[in-house]
Parts: C-alpha cells; structure tokens; sequence
C-alpha cells in the first residue's frame, strides 16, 4: 500500500501556482462464484487499478481518469484534468478538502487469509451451501442460486492542500436463494453470511436462514385489510435506513430533495430513535478508516432522541452550507469524484429480541420483505406505500404467513410512531445495518 500513498503524494506535489490539485488511486480484487445443481454456473476473477485526478483552478473543476497506474499515464490523466477546468462551470464553493486535525481510528479491515484464499475453497463453499440448503428442509424444492463473493481494495489519496492518507479493507460471503413448496405454491428466501475473510463466514449459518425465511412462508394467503402495528424484520430496516441516508445528506437539503430540510433541532422521531453512521465501527459493512477525500471517518450522530442533530457532509456541500466536512465523502472508485453518502448508518439497538417484540405487540404483522421500493417511495414528500409479505402476529406469537400485501403510512409517521428497537442488529452487504423495529401502527391493504 506504501506504493499507491508515494504514488499520489508524488503526483499531488507537481500542482502548480494557483491551483489545487488531487490525485486517488486504487487497486482490488474480486471473485464470484456462482453454483446451480452442484455445477458451477460461473466463475469470474477480476482485478483493477487506476487513478482519478481532479485540478481546481479559478473556482472550475477538471476531473480526468485513467485505468493504470504506470508514471506516464498518471502524469497524462492529471495534464487531461487540467485541460478539462476550462469546461468546468464556475462555482465559488468548489474546492478540495483539507486537513481537519483529525486523528483516523485504528480499525482492522484487512484478512490476508483471503488473499492466499485458493479459488478451489470458494468453489467448495458454494457447493456446499447448496448442499446443506436441499437438505435443511424436504420442502425445500430447489435452490435458484449458491454463492460465494469476495473482494480487497486498496486505495490511496493525496492532495496539494495537504492530505495524505491510505486504507485497506477486504469482504467476502456466501448467499443463496431458495425455493420452498410444490408445483401449486413456490416461497422463496434468501440467506446470507458475511465476513472481513473465509474464518468469519459459516456455510450453516446462511443455509439455515434461507430455509427459515422459504418455508415460513408456506401456505401464505391474502388478509383483510386492516390498520395494526407492524414489526420490520432486519432486513427490512435495512432497507428503510438506506432510504433516509439519502435525505439526511447535505447535498440532498442543498438540492431540495431532503423531507428533513429545515428542521435540525426538531422532534423527527420516538424518543428512543437514536440514528448514528459510523464507519468506525470495524463491524459495519462499510467501515473505513479515511473518506473519499482523505479526511478521517468519524461517528456522526444524525438523530438523538428523536431529535435530528445534523446532516452528512463532504467538503463540497459543507463548504455551501457553512458547516464542516463531516468525513462524508464516497466515491464509486477511481472513474468518480466524491460525493455525500453514508457508509454504517444504524439505530442504537434495544434489550429485546424479535420474539420479545412480537409478544409485547401482541397483534400485528411481521414484514419479512418488501417490494415496489423505488416507486412506492417518496424521499421528499415521506410518501411511503410499498409490497410486503410476512407473518401475522397473533397473542403475541408469530402466526399465518401473508402475502399480497400493501403496508402504508409516510416516513415522518413512522419515525415518530417507533416503539420499539430490536437487539439483533444485522450488518449485509449495505451502507446500512438492519435491525428489528415495531411500529405502532400502519395500514396494510390485502383482500
């Protein structure tokens, strides 16, 4: 990794008077295999590496990208990224990022037993996966897929504004998904299990909650219509923080597109609703220990208390607004430039369990998955109708599965009406964590 970091600070020292220039660099490697009835389906194996240089001068920005690291091309990409500032668009807040005093936090991203992983184990590990899945339940009908993925990145970033810094990190996991039931009904469920190297992922562990999640829905039918409390499974609230990371970002407020605009300091939530991201975290998904602009990840505490304290911010759009970077600066590799996003966003978990939930709700419905996402949901107004399927809870038990479902309400309603946070916090591949959430009440539309 000292080659990439010398690389960057080399070529971030050739910036010339009256200009700012940063140059990121990266490398990776990722595998995937996939397996169906016990043949390997695919199998691909990929490595890369490039930079991305950006130049500002006169308050215009010029970005150039290149897929190599060798001394001629870098030098190119940043001549190219300087000839492209005279299209860029004048902007008196653009800007490169600088050293904030920020010490970063000593996280352990990086397994070399992956490295030296042989593909042949993946191979095995997939296999396997489908093997224990067929044989976890007689109702198990077939499996769609059976998967192991990988990946190690590299990065490094430096800039003529001062910033120096370099990080690693690595992930792999197994997923498969299977299909419970006979030639008149088909469930379906997906399980994962997910790890920094081979020794933190566990072939029982996803093929146990793949069979769980298919066959629990058997025999599922459509309900009444009726208006009761909602638990969200984890998986669910995963996917209903990755919705509000979107809104909780200063690029998102600047552009009008946040339904919190306005309104730090106000009551957005329960009062037990404590929302954090935090890439410092080593067991987050998305834990790092620099941004994409080099400056040190930190803990941001967006709501407390049902409060909402702040938003995120990379330079750019802190820089606008008034306030520091908050060391939220992502990237999609070397061919962007940085933007705002969360990385670990979570709730502060509670004391109960998903069961202890349900038997505190006593009669509702358990949503096991959604669907209709994208369309059903409205970041800006709150609107928030989508597709479910689950189990109803009855005397305070899981009951019949249900499908064929609408469950409704607005984001700003549900935030407030949270009654409970379960303590079974769950990190998938995500920029969020999921976690059970009960709900006081919602409308679900079935027959």
């Amino acid at each position: 990794m000292s080659g990439l970091l010398d690389l960057v600070t080399r070529v971030a020292g050739w910036a010339q008077e009256g200009e700012q220039v940063e140059v990121y660099a990266m490398r990776g490697r990722e595998t995937e295999v996939v397996v169906y009835d016990a043949d390997i389906e695919s199998l691909s194996s990929a490595t890369s590496a490039g930079v991305g240089v950006r130049v500002v001068r006169d308050h215009r920005q010029g970005f150039a990208y290149a897929g190599s690291l060798d001394d001629d091309v870098v030098a190119e990409t940043l001549a190219e990224a300087r000839d492209n500032v005279a299209f860029g668009t004048p902007d008196e807040f653009v800007g490169l990022a600088e050293p904030d005093g920020m010490e970063p936090a000593a996280l352990d991203l990086w397994r070399d037993d992956l490295e030296a992983f042989p593909t042949e184990r993946k191979i095995e590990l997939a296999m396997e996966l489908e093997r224990r899945v067929k044989e976890g339940d007689p109702r198990i009908r077939s499996i769609n897929s059976s998967e192991y993925g990988d990946g190690m990145v590299e990065a490094a970033i430096a800039t003529s504004t001062g910033i120096r810094a370099a990080h690693r990190r690595s992930s792999c996991y197994l997923s498969v998904y299977a299909l419970a039931g006979d030639e008149a009904e088909t469930q379906t469920g997906v399980g994962y299990s997910v790890g920094r190297g081979p020794s933190d992922i566990e072939v029982e562990e996803a093929a146990a909650d793949a069979v769980e999640r298919a066959t629990r829905m058997l025999g599922a039918r459509k309900p009444a219509s009726a208006r009761l409390p909602v638990v969200l499974d984890t998986r669910v609230t995963a996917t209903l923080l990755s919705i509000l990371a979107g809104t909780l970002s200063g690029e998102a407020v600047l552009k009008g597109r946040s339904l919190f605009a306005n309104r730090v300091g106000e009551l957005v939530g329960a009062p037990m609703l404590v929302l954090t991201d935090d890439p410092t975290d080593p067991a987050a998904y998305g834990a790092s220990t620099y941004d994409a602009e080099g400056l040190a990840c930190r803990r941001n505490r967006l709501i407390s208390e049902g409060v909402l304290e702040g938003f995120l911010y990379d330079a750019y759009s802190g820089r606008r607004t008034g306030v520091p970077s908050t060391a939220s600066a992502v990237r999609a590799g070397f061919k962007s430039g940085p933007g705002v996003g969360a990385r670990a966003l979570s709730l502060e978990p509670g004391d109960r369990s998903q069961a202890e939930i349900a038997a505190m709700v006593g009669e509702g419905l358990l949503v096991q998955s959604i669907s209709g996402v994208h369309s059903g949901v409205n970041p800006v107004s709150g609107d928030f109708s989508v597709g479910a399927e689950g189990l109803m809870i009855r005397g305070g038990a899981f009951a019949e599965p249900v499908r064929e479902i609408t469950i409704a309400s607005s984001i700003q309603r549900m935030l407030k009406e949270i009654v409970a946070v379960g303590n079974d916090l769950e990190w998938l591949p995500s920029s969020a964590a999921g976690v059970t959430v009960a709900i006081g009440e919602m409308s679900m539309s079935g027959a």
